[in-house]
């Protein structure tokens, strides 16, 4: 059962994804939460065009700032809230960083990772499986819509 901070989490990081749609990037955006009650360790928006970096995913984004901060490559306990289900790439960086929760709103059936296309927690190459939760209702249609949204004024 969701409960509200995950919804406080998911705005945080929906705002983000509004960001990055204001700066032209594709709106994924991603919180990464210690294990601190109330602890934001890092927050970002894709920079994938504004960095030239094709592995500069939200995701990838506050795992690499949460690290550093910590100066710890092991998110032990933390939890990152994401808008758009992991991609393959996220999906690995997240078990190696040993990150506890994963929580996503939007769906992704053609590069999501975590629910679709490999069900990349699922394999038994996976060293470390985080929990999963997918939470739905308003920030499920908030990410969703950003999303297509954007898409939608670029074609």
């Amino acid at each position: 059962m969701m409960t509200q901070p995950h919804d406080h989490w998911m705005d945080v990081a929906l705002a983000e994804a509004e960001a990055a749609a204001a700066r032209g990037e594709v709106p994924v955006g991603a919180v990464l939460v210690g294990p601190n009650p109330g602890e934001m360790l890092a927050s970002a928006g894709n920079m994938i065009v504004e960095t030239k970096d094709p592995t500069a995913h939200a995701e990838m984004l506050v795992i690499r700032a949460a690290a550093k901060r910590l100066g710890n490559e092991r998110l032990v306990g933390a939890t990152l809230y994401v808008t758009l289900e992991p991609c393959a790439m996220c999906a690995g960086a997240i078990s190696f960083a040993r990150i506890k929760r994963l929580v996503y709103s939007a769906p992704d059936p053609k590069g999501g990772a975590v629910a679709h296309g490999p069900k990349f927690f699922e394999q038994p190459t996976c060293h470390h499986r985080p929990e999963v939760a997918k939470l739905g209702g308003d920030q499920e249609a908030s990410a969703s819509a950003l999303l297509k949204d954007f898409f939608r004024a670029r074609r």
